[in-house]
């Protein structure tokens, strides 16, 4: 009996190591938001008011205003899946659809990483293997192309063939042998488009739309179909499909995507040729990108204004579907071109950026601590000089830092207050910060440029 008492004991206190090695080591981390997922079918789709999200009315009647402006058919925002703003413009409505362009290429992209979960394909099989001959490159070259190299706009393919031949055209004789795979990056439709005949071959379906419906678009309410390669939709199957992208492969407490190493790779950058692409897909944030139709590298990131983890499915004529982790965000915008026609970030995206940045103008519990403290940053937004005050001279220099962290403006501080001229900065969300003579952070709140 005694044996067993002690035996008991040991087996707790056992127990209780393992309870302890069990807990989590270290300050308890900020909880998501959980994400809001409408129903598969029917209409219904729960809402949030802008203003109990600190956004504020005159500013997103602004960006409302200018979408309008613009061309736009559409523009739709969601806050962690809920609908915040679902405007419609003209005679276009929640019924009308309209085609993504090359924002379907962010949804091909996606349905291959589900037919690669599925054992049909692997992304280092050559193309020919589903499509036999399919360019006009000397078959060893073709051979040498893999379906990773679509993916990524690395096939090494002519995107500028001569005429008759252009960038979009998908016959052999079109798709011409320029350099090896994988050492130019190289923003190619035709190139892109066999990926979606490869996709029906490896899965057997009798069409890519019928693919599309069946393997993702039934599982989270997206409607829509293919025609000459380019998707049609109404503007909430672009939202869910941007939603199901903001829960990383997930729909409504199941994981539908559950190759989270193919979507970790789509959604980072793919290759060191253009550090903004991915599979498919366009990524903010990063150092320099590459833009269609040229070879040069631009430095930066891709849309300065927005938040420097957005992703995009970006189309011709300013098809767009935005999502931002960082703030549960997915915007939605069809239309017509918003200016100069370009497949990929421009003025627009930096305009439309700006504005939605902006609404955001409710002080965060960071800046309601600086203002009590007396730290001040005004006007917010900026446009030619923003103010920072501090009390009692505490600070000793002044600083902002653009959305990648880096350092744009540093000055001494003369007095209570500090102007900095802010004309020649980019627009977008900047960090506002006060430092003691040691460099050392007093206070930070954030600030915008407009």
């Amino acid at each position: 009996m005694l044996k067993t008492i002690v035996l008991m004991k040991h087996l707790l206190r056992l127990a209780g190591l393992i309870v302890v090695l069990l807990l989590p080591i270290g300050p308890a981390k900020a909880q998501t938001p959980a994400l809001y997922f409408p129903p598969i079918t029917g209409t219904t789709w729960a809402t949030t008011a802008p203003a109990s999200l600190g956004w504020c009315q005159p500013q997103l009647d602004s960006l409302i205003a200018f979408a309008g402006r613009k061309g736009s058919k559409s523009l739709l925002i969601l806050k962690d899946g809920r609908m915040v703003v679902e405007q419609y413009y003209g005679t276009y409505a929640a019924d009308s659809a309209w085609y993504w362009a090359s924002a379907g290429k962010s949804l091909t992209a996606t349905l291959v990483g589900l037919a690669r979960q599925d054992g049909m394909l692997s992304l280092t099989d050559s193309t020919s293997k589903y499509l036999g001959r399919w360019t006009s490159a000397p078959r060893p070259q073709q051979r040498q192309i893999l379906i990773s190299h679509q993916l990524t706009m690395t096939t090494g393919l002519d995107d500028s063939p001569p005429a008759p031949c252009n960038n979009e055209i998908t016959t052999p004789g079109c798709l011409r042998y320029l350099t090896t795979p994988a050492t130019r990056w190289a923003y190619h439709t035709g190139a892109y488009r066999t990926l979606q005949d490869m996709l029906v071959q490896a899965s057997g379906a009798a069409s890519i739309t019928q693919y599309t419906n069946q393997r993702l678009g039934l599982r989270i309410g997206m409607a829509g179909l293919w025609a000459n390669d380019v998707y049609y939709s109404k503007a909430r199957s672009m939202a869910r499909f941007g939603l199901f992208i903001l829960a990383r492969g997930a729909w409504n407490g199941t994981q539908i995507m559950t190759d989270t190493a193919y979507f970790r790779r789509m959604t980072t950058p793919s290759q060191a040729l253009n550090r903004s692409y991915g599979y498919l897909w366009w990524l903010n944030g990063q150092a320099s990108y590459k833009l269609p139709g040229s070879q040069a590298t631009l430095p930066g990131p891709l849309i300065p204004a927005a938040p420097a983890d957005l992703i995009a499915a970006l189309g011709k004529n300013d098809q767009k579907i935005y999502v931002v982790p960082s703030l549960g965000l997915v915007v939605v915008r069809q239309g017509n071109s918003a200016g100069a026609s370009r497949l990929a970030a421009s003025s627009f995206d930096t305009e439309l950026w700006t504005k939605i940045m902006a609404m955001f103008c409710r002080p965060t519990a960071t800046a309601a601590a600086a203002e009590a403290a007396g730290f001040l940053a005004f006007p917010n937004p900026a446009t030619e000089t923003l103010t920072l005050r501090q009390p009692a001279r505490t600070a000793a220099s002044v600083r902002l830092l653009d959305a990648l962290g880096r350092e744009v403006v540093r000055q001494f501080t003369a007095g209570p207050e500090t102007s900095v001229a802010t004309a020649t900065l980019p627009p977008g969300l900047y960090t506002a910060q006060w430092l003691d003579a040691a460099g050392r952070v007093l206070m930070s709140r954030k600030v915008a440029r407009e």
